[in-house]
């Protein structure tokens, strides 16, 4: 029985500053599409009286804080993804291969058209961009959370090859995910439109056991789910828009999010 799925129903896989002369650079960045804003002040010293100000500029992440002295730059503040550059480049790595993995996954009917060398294209895409997982602890992570679309698998027992193409799910199939209430949904739609709900038993910060307690046969009619219906799911990349998981028998499954409030039934 695959972790995603069960019993022919859709189921789981289962600062630093620095001294300058110029004044130009926060109003340059902001003209190049940032944000700039300004605060000025005075401090009466014994003998005089002195203006200060700070010059604020925001590009895209990156914040820039250029203080003044009666008009001349003192010191440059900037965050740590200007310090840190390689924290930058590591987020356009993750959009790049995000976009990889895509267009491989377009053609490929959610895996029902995939050839032996997509499969291995598509699982190496997926191993680039779990090193790039931002969350490591995916199961505290409130990006879990909401109803996915699987866009890809490699589940035998979800795309049902061996079918004729009429009778294999054609319609959206979809995943939702409370890690609050530790329940999660899985839904088929045209034209079985089958369900399963399950209780989630964390096993560490990035997997589940998955307890499965009831099938929806064609949206209408419930069975409870026998005991030995049950499964692993491994979240090994989350970020808002895109979810990777593996099942305990190795399948593959690329997921979009669609809903981000959905709830599962308790």
């Amino acid at each position: 029985m695959s972790a995603f799925v069960a019993v022919q129903l859709v189921g789981f896989p289962l600062c630093s500053t620095s001294s300058s002369s110029s004044s130009s650079r926060p109003s340059a960045l902001a003209a190049s599409g940032g944000f700039s804003a300004s605060r000025n002040f005075r401090v009466k010293g014994d003998e005089a009286s002195t203006s200060f100000s700070n010059a604020v500029s925001f590009v895209g992440d990156l914040k820039v804080v250029q203080p003044t002295i009666g008009g001349r730059n003192v010191a440059l503040s900037v965050s740590s993804a200007a310090l840190f550059p390689f924290l930058r480049g590591k987020k356009k790595d993750v959009e790049k291969v995000k976009i990889e993995l895509l267009d491989a996954i377009a053609p490929l009917d959610r895996g029902a058209n995939a050839s032996p060398d997509d499969l291995a294209r598509v699982d190496l895409i997926c191993q680039e961009l779990e090193k790039l997982n931002p969350s490591k602890a995916p199961l505290k992570s409130p990006l879990v959370n909401g109803k996915w679309k699987l866009i890809y698998t490699t589940s035998e027992s979800i795309l049902k090859k061996s079918r004729p193409g009429l009778l294999r799910p054609n319609g959206p199939i979809y995943q939702a995910i409370n890690t609050d209430t530790l329940r999660a949904q899985n839904m088929e739609t045209w034209p079985y439109f089958n369900q399963v709900t399950a209780n989630l038993v964390p096993i560490d910060s990035r997997k589940v056991l998955v307890k499965f307690d009831y099938f929806k046969l064609f949206g209408l009619v419930s069975v409870k789910a026998p005991e030995r219906a049950r499964g692993e799911l491994e979240i090994t990349y989350v970020d808002e828009q895109l979810r990777v998981s593996r099942g305990y028998k190795g399948n593959l499954f690329v997921l979009v999010m669609e809903d981000p409030g959905y709830r599962v039934p308790l």
